[in-house]
């Protein structure tokens, strides 16, 4: 995606040599077969697209067609009017009465010393970011965000435990019957060393269980309840309600949420999200609302082994025979419901003696309990099942994951199942088979070598920023900005997204060194003798681009100097190209060209006092033009550099605010 002139097909770095000087352009293909050649000075106007869906079906900007701009102006003007409800609901939140709890007491810490596993940094942070808001005299409203397994779980116990120490009942609400399950037993077995009351509200409870949770939330003899959106029933009344924990909103239906948001004004609210939220949108977002990210897994956590392969009934077989040796349990995932009975039947004749059973969507809530409890009970020790496990429960002892037809699943789908295994210490291994002799389509290969590339921890963050976090982005934004994010980007929809929020926030906007194009005699390249692979090229243009202080050319020249020996003129005069452009920026100027031996500065904020201190520093070489497109002309002398010339009529023109007492336009 080009700032300026939309999305194009990336075709690779050309070498030119203009007026006696060499640069590298990168070469985009736009529609009709037009050609832009990007020079790599100006690497931080370019962003690879990336968007929810296949990126196989983009359309191509036109070049020089109005199109773009249109869309850009619309992606505004919706990222500025969301930015704005955003920070209006914030600021009612702020005004809202809540309830302030106490410190946390001793009985907090000994909860929290009981914890079987070391916690991560992240989860001690998110606990003590979410258990600060709770001490505030008005309502929490975090959003809670990590990959599948990193923890979620104990930092919201945490939270809940606080609420019920402060005297306030706290209710938890799954998109399943299932999860909220395990949510209740969970909480069980972390709370039973404490006279808290817990109850659970769903399909797995009988009427009279029921009703005498029911009578227990009333009356205020029950601490906290677990449930489904039957939570959200007329008939459930709290006595004191604290907090709310909402575990995946994203599988929620849009009634639900608004049912939430209603039936709990003035309530502190933590909401647990199982998509990743990418860093930038983090950082944008937490201007305007409380995230907490957790990035790290668990210590003792191991990386999934990871196969792509056609199906082979002997590999699978002695899989299965190795993971039942170690005493642990197997998921087999065959996607048909038809034909679930019959693949059982052949996995029990790979595996003779071994005890299988069977899970679908088609089975009631109650068969699949059942199901899942004697999985838990370790009676059942492979599972042939349809593609529900994704949202399953948390089985420890099943470590083998075993794929058919892996080649007609998402990418997201394929990495939140694969989550279901490796969740202990244990080693755990996934294999992802295809049909033998089956030609894999272009789209299926890249994914399945996306997921096989991808095992390493917190590569689920690299994996989603394809599909899973722009989903998770999509569902932070709501459905209307999802659209606004497909028409131009990810990265650029951020970068608006931004701009909207400090804009509404009422801060002053920095200039943006992406708004000044410059384009003079300097060499400015990296020679392959330097960085010989393309990809490490690109990676250390995009570097350079984005330099915006000194300290950061710095850290940049040091980075490349220790990996790459000492750099190149041509690749200081990059750098140097890199600082220039900011200090531009800053002071007005939004092009910079070279004509024979001037320098022309293009501003449209050219004002007398600032004229006559460039005329000052640099007496005899300034010309200046205030035909309709305003610039200054700046004198190089013959054996002079071009821009040490350029930097020295920067500094005596100075930024843009600071000199504007003598505002007559020349």
């Amino acid at each position: 995606v080009h700032q300026n002139h939309g999305i194009g097909m990336y075709t690779g770095i050309q070498r030119l040599e203009v007026q006696g000087v060499v640069k590298d352009y990168l070469k985009i293909s736009y529609d009709k077969g037009d050609t832009l050649y990007v020079p790599v000075t100006q690497l931080d106007l370019l962003s690879r697209y990336t968007a929810p869906g296949d990126s196989d079906k983009v359309k191509l900007a036109k070049l020089g067609g109005t199109e773009w701009a249109k869309t850009r102006r619309r992606v505004k003007t919706a990222a500025a009017e969301m930015a704005q409800e955003l920070i209006e609901l914030y600021a009612k939140r702020r005004q809202a009465k809540g309830f302030a709890f106490p410190e946390d007491s001793d009985w907090q810490r000994d909860f929290e010393t009981r914890f079987e596993y070391d916690e991560t940094g992240d989860q001690l942070t998110a606990a003590a970011e979410i258990k600060k808001d709770m001490e505030k005299p008005w309502p929490m409203d975090r959003l809670l965000c990590g990959d599948v397994g990193v923890g979620k779980t104990e930092v919201a116990l945490r939270a809940a435990f606080k609420c019920i120490m402060g005297g306030k009942q706290c209710a938890i609400l799954a998109p399943t019957t299932l999860l909220a399950w395990q949510h209740y037993n969970g909480l069980l077995a972390r709370m039973e060393a404490f006279p808290v009351k817990a109850g659970l509200l769903s399909r797995f409870r009988t009427p009279t269980q029921q009703k005498n949770t029911l009578r227990g939330l009333k009356e205020g003899t029950v601490d906290v309840v677990v449930g489904t959106h039957r939570l959200l029933s007329d008939d459930v009344k709290f006595k004191d309600l604290g907090l709310v924990i909402i575990d995946e909103e994203q599988r929620f239906g849009v009634k639900h949420k608004e049912k939430l948001k209603e039936a709990f004004i003035g309530v502190d609210m933590l909401t647990l999200s199982a998509t990743p939220i990418p860093r930038t949108l983090n950082m944008a977002m937490s201007g305007i609302r409380d995230m907490s990210t957790i990035e790290e897994p668990p210590v003792e956590r191991q990386p999934i082994e990871t196969y792509v392969m056609e199906y082979d009934r002997t590999i699978v077989a002695e899989a299965i025979k190795k993971e039942l040796a170690r005493g642990g349990q197997v998921y087999y995932l065959h996607n048909r419901v038809d034909s679930i009975d019959a693949c059982a039947g052949m996995v029990g004749q790979m595996v003779p003696g071994a005890r299988i059973a069977t899970a679908h969507g088609k089975m009631t809530e109650e068969q699949l309990s059942k199901v899942w409890q004697q999985l838990l009970d370790g009676e059942i020790d492979v599972l042939v099942c349809t593609t529900l496990i994704e949202t399953g429960v948390d089985v420890r002892n099943c470590n083998t994951l075993i794929i058919e037809d892996s080649d007609k699943m998402g990418l997201a789908q394929l990495y939140q199942i694969r989550g279901r295994v490796g969740r202990s210490g244990r080693k755990a291994y996934a294999y992802f088979t295809f049909q033998r002799d089956r030609v894999l389509t272009d789209v299926a290969a890249k994914r399945l070598s996306a997921i096989r590339e991808f095992t390493s921890f917190g590569s689920g963050f690299r994996i989603a920023m394809r599909d899973l976090q722009i989903r998770g982005a999509g569902s932070l934004l709501g459905q209307s900005q999802h659209g606004h994010m497909e028409a131009v980007g990810y990265d650029l929809y951020v970068k608006i997204l931004n701009n909207a929020i400090a804009m509404a926030k009422g801060e002053e906007l920095q200039p943006d060194k992406s708004e000044c194009l410059i384009d003079i005699t300097v060499d400015a390249y990296i020679p392959e003798r330097y960085i010989a692979e393309a990809a490490g090229r690109i990676e250390a243009y995009k570097r350079i681009a984005a330099i915006e202080t000194e300290e950061d050319a710095q850290d940049v020249l040091d980075e490349l100097i220790d990996r790459y020996g000492d750099v190149p003129a041509s690749v200081a005069g990059l750098v140097d190209i890199s600082l220039v452009r900011v200090s531009a920026a800053r002071a007005g100027i939004y092009e910079i060209g070279q004509k024979r031996d001037a320098l022309i500065l293009y501003s449209d904020t050219l004002n007398a006092q600032r004229i006559k201190l460039a005329v000052a520093a640099l007496p005899g070489r300034i010309t200046v033009n205030s035909s309709a497109k305003p610039y200054l002309a700046v004198r190089v002398a013959s054996g002079e550099k071009p821009l040490d010339i350029l930097k020295q009529a920067l500094n005596a023109l100075g930024p843009v605010q600071e000199n504007t007492s003598g505002t007559e336009k020349v």
